[in-house]
């Protein structure tokens, strides 16, 4: 027993690890990819339509995932997907033609998001909690979230990395550019390098037994309930993804890439911070209040951005935001884990991860034509008005299913009931 639980201590560490460097490369690219774009001449549409291209590639391998990942085996999986993601960098490096980059995006799984929502990071919340108990899942994710986000502040303060190097070595901005993308691939190749080193712990029963993964009808009706309003969620979120949030900064303030670089540098702390913060919160008043009553009061703070008379008035209002808007990430992937069965974590974690890539690449193309022809801010008010109906559905509709911790708890302080002499 000690042994195994060294492995799952030492499959944790490395699923960990590799996460980290995973989304450190999608941190930086949140930063530079749109003013990127911008600089070689892209319009906004084009800049939206290549952000869902992106997020089309990754909803594509997710659904991929969802439905053979198991099979095909989680470790297979997270090798294959870091590989492909490593081509994205030499794609931006050497490629600058729309009708080139835009179908290399969707190959590669670029992500603009500035957020981590691959298809690896759906095998991994189906991983973590096989290697944990039901009373640390929430503590196990809410760690994995803080590497992402804190290795995803460390990619976004990286954004200034083009300006730095311009400014120290002489090179163009756009050769500068080229040198930071192709660090994005070192990146994702030492994942890769992590991924071979996880052992057969990380797989499903079914995927060892070489069986096929059998969902039970009152799991796909769960799944298919809480993905709908997973992808309302979603959508406003695509409105928001950290490459559109930095161009609309860059031209509505005139910031440069250095100051987005450490504003959203500081965005990942606040999250990873609120992380661990959630999993405290999760265990006094429940996942489903967790996720429900942080991420309502983030959405205003978002809608009160686009009036912002200054940078340093919008900076401390999105600031607001980020620092409680996470707070529903590692809670979410806990209830859904935990209101599935264990071989079923895959399919949950692929169903619902899918519908809110789909979503956000769909929003996130309409988003450029919203900024071009109807209003710079809209992307803004749309995102934040869809994040609060969310909220209140969700609630409304999962508030009498609860995880098994919870309903242990309940049991326990339940007081006992007298037989009426």
């Amino acid at each position: 027993m000690n042994r195994e639980r060294m492995e799952d201590k030492r499959n944790l560490v490395l699923v960990y690890a590799a996460a980290f460097l995973r989304s450190a490369s999608i941190g930086l690219l949140g930063v530079v990819l749109a003013v990127y774009l911008s600089r070689i001449g892209f319009s906004p549409s084009a800049i939206g339509a290549l952000l869902a291209s992106g997020l089309v590639g990754n909803a594509a391998a997710t659904a991929a995932v969802s439905r053979f990942g198991d099979r095909f085996g989680r470790r297979r999986v997270l090798l294959i997907c870091a590989f492909v993601s490593s081509c994205g960098g030499l794609a931006l490096a050497f490629a600058n033609s729309v009708t080139t980059l835009i179908p290399l995006a969707f190959v590669c799984m670029l992500n603009g998001m500035g957020t981590d929502r691959s298809a690896g990071f759906t095998v991994e919340q189906a991983i973590i909690p096989s290697l944990v108990s039901d009373r640390t899942r929430t503590w196990a994710l809410s760690w994995y979230n803080v590497a992402l986000d804190t290795s995803g502040a460390l990619g976004a303060l990286s954004g200034a990395l083009p300006i730095a190097i311009h400014t120290w070595s002489g090179v163009d901005v756009l050769t500068a550019y080229r040198w930071v993308f192709l660090s994005y691939t070192v990146l994702n190749l030492a994942a890769a390098m992590l991924y071979l080193l996880l052992d057969g712990r990380v797989e499903s029963s079914t995927q060892r037994k070489a069986g096929p993964v059998v969902v039970s009808s009152t799991t796909r009706h769960i799944v298919r309930r809480i993905a709908a309003l997973f992808a309302l969620d979603a959508a406003g979120g695509g409105f928001l993804a950290d490459a559109l949030l930095a161009y609309w900064f860059f031209h509505r303030f005139g910031v440069n890439e250095k100051t987005l670089g450490l504003l959203f540098f500081i965005v990942r702390l606040l999250n990873g911070l609120s992380h661990l913060g959630a999993a405290w919160l999760a265990r006094r008043i429940g996942l489903l209040r967790t996720m429900v009553f942080t991420h309502l009061p983030s959405s205003v703070f978002l809608l009160l951005v686009p009036f912002a008379p200054s940078f340093s008035i919008a900076a401390v209002l999105l600031l607001l935001r980020e620092a409680v808007v996470e707070m529903d990430v590692p809670t979410r992937q806990s209830y859904v884990a935990a209101v599935v069965e264990p071989h079923e974590r895959v399919y949950a974690s692929g169903v619902t991860n899918l519908t809110r890539t789909g979503a956000w690449a769909v929003t996130a193309s309409i988003a450029g034509e919203l900024m071009q022809h109807l209003a710079f801010s809209a992307p803004l008010l749309f995102g934040g008005g869809m994040k609060i109906a969310y909220d209140l559905l969700l609630y409304r509709s999962f508030v009498h299913i609860k995880p098994p911790e919870e309903r242990q708890v309940e049991t326990h302080l339940r007081p006992a009931v007298r037989p009426v002499p």
